[in-house]
């Protein structure tokens, strides 16, 4: 169940070793495709495979992944993530100017991929989207106007909803089964003075 899900915060050594586009791109195709070898890695990468079997040699001395049991050959290793969440810091005051650097890099490669997914999404022609996917999707963004308390109420309510459905969905198999990305962002805005009534109404977007 999602509420048993190990969720892990990355230390300082994993915080470090993470801290390459190319790591980062590396954890984020095994997380999106599931267990890969550095041969696979590298055709999607258009590196070597000597450079991603030495990126993955790096990840896995700090546990952010691990070789698949059973699966594979002394030649030829299948990696996958481990079990579970991780918690990537962003920068922050309180750590080393060094720590700072490396969450930085993490955070924004994350994010840049993320953006690049969904722009890929956007701009997927009709003829490629599958049949029965083509108005499934959501992407909806609006304002709100709110007091700290209740922002932390509707992340508790948005937080429930992701654990359900990662308690129901992860991990299904079925003919028309695929992978989806399901993404929450709420965030407060910077000050620019008083919020009016009414303000956000002619912002609101969903499509």
């Amino acid at each position: 169940m999602a509420d048993e899900e190990q969720l892990r915060r990355l230390d300082s050594g994993a915080l470090k070793a993470l801290a390459h586009p190319l790591r980062v791109r590396i954890f984020d195709l095994l997380s999106a495709h599931g267990p890969q070898t550095a041969s696979s890695l590298a055709s999607m990468l258009g590196e070597t495979s000597g450079s991603t079997s030495y990126h993955l040699r790096t990840l896995s001395a700090h546990d952010l992944i691990h070789e698949v049991e059973g699966r594979g050959t002394a030649r030829e290793r299948w990696w996958e993530l481990p079990e579970g969440r991780i918690d990537i810091p962003g920068p922050s005051q309180s750590m080393s100017p060094a720590n700072q650097a490396a969450a930085q890099i993490v955070s924004s490669e994350f994010f840049r991929l993320r953006h690049e997914t969904l722009m890929s999404y956007v701009n997927r022609p009709d003829t490629e989207v599958p049949e029965g996917w083509k108005d499934a999707g959501l992407i909806a963004t609006t304002l709100l106007e709110m007091t700290p308390s209740q922002m932390e109420d509707l992340k508790d309510e948005l937080m429930g909803v992701i654990e359900g459905a990662v308690g129901r969905y992860r991990g299904q198999t079925g003919p028309d089964v695929r992978r989806v990305s399901m993404r929450t962002e709420l965030f407060d805005l910077p000050a620019t003075g008083p919020v009016l009534a009414g303000a956000a109404d002619s912002n609101e977007e969903e499509s």
